[in-house]
């Protein structure tokens, strides 16, 4: 260990996110001293920005704890980030220079994984705007979907935008029943399938997530064609968190936006098996810090 890490340890968690970057500096005994909170940090908007992101929000949480120039010195740094996947990401990142004893970067999924079980083996399956399931198993990392809308990402909240539009312009032609959600989102398109087709050709997976809010509270009412695509992503859903188990992974977390409501539409066994999370992404990033004085 380093002379100037000789000092009390202090270990900082960073979770950067596509939608907001936070973080957390706790103390030895694991005592909160300070938060930050900044925008996007994502490989995707450039190495130089997303560091800029988590600088920011790691130098608030600095300046609340109060720490000074010396004890920045002591603090053992984990950062998960999304996107660090990306070609050439990781040893941008690694070339960067930084003021702390030490500095250990996963991906946000991982950080998410490591918090969700206080660092034990297990897996999660993330439901949002996306979908992916991700684990840690005996020093094995399981992948389960996640690559990406609209050839992945299954049972997510694009998944559903994307099944409801298809749905409303089947309905239009009278190809299928035309329920009140279809008749919603075909209003949006002020009811003309050309107007769909210009917004599908600059569309992304965010913009198809809008609707999912729509399609979810119209399930809840009891339209049937609302019924069909939450049960038929409550499905994909049920496999990526089946999938993980027959990988050897002994717990499974379900988290993200849609994890709540889709939790009530699992099949009954799925429900049964899940168990709720230990902590959050920014826990699990204080957990890969706290690793790193062991390897010291």
């Amino acid at each position: 260990m380093s002379d100037k890490a000789s000092s009390t340890p202090y270990f900082l968690g960073v979770d950067g996110g596509g939608t907001g970057c936070r973080a957390r500096i706790e103390d030895g005994a694991g005592t909160v001293l300070g938060q930050g909170l900044s925008g996007p940090a994502t490989t995707r908007l450039g190495i130089n920005e997303a560091w800029a992101s988590i600088s920011r929000a790691f130098d608030a949480a600095i300046e609340e704890a109060g720490l000074t120039a010396a004890d920045i010195g002591s603090i053992h740094a984990g950062i998960g980030l999304a996107g660090i996947g990306r070609k050439g990401a990781l040893a941008a990142l690694k070339a960067i220079e930084h003021p702390f004893a030490s500095i250990t970067f996963v991906s946000d999924g991982e950080g998410a994984c490591l918090g969700a079980h206080s660092g034990r083996d297990g897996a999660i399956v993330i439901a949002g705007t996306g979908s992916i399931g991700l684990g840690l198993v005996e020093g094995r990392q399981l992948r389960v979907g996640g690559y990406g809308f609209p050839i992945s990402d299954e049972g997510s909240g694009a998944y559903l935008g994307l099944k409801a539009v298809q749905l409303a312009l089947r309905a239009h032609d009278g190809r299928e029943q035309k329920t009140a959600l279809l008749s919603e989102i075909l209003q949006r398109f002020q009811n003309d399938p050309m107007e769909a087709v210009a917004w599908m050709d600059r569309a992304s997976a965010t913009d198809y997530a809008t609707f999912a809010p729509m399609v979810l509270r119209h399930a809840d009412q009891g339209d049937a064609v609302a019924r069909r695509i939450v049960q038929g992503a409550a499905g994909h859903i049920d496999t990526l968190i089946r999938t993980l188990f027959e990988k050897g992974s002994p717990r499974v977390c379900l988290l993200g936006g849609l994890a709540s409501p889709l939790e009530p539409w699992l099949a009954p066994d799925v429900r049964r098996s899940l168990k709720p999370i230990d902590g959050d992404a920014v826990s699990g990033a204080i957990i890969l810090a706290r690793r790193a004085i062991c390897q010291h």
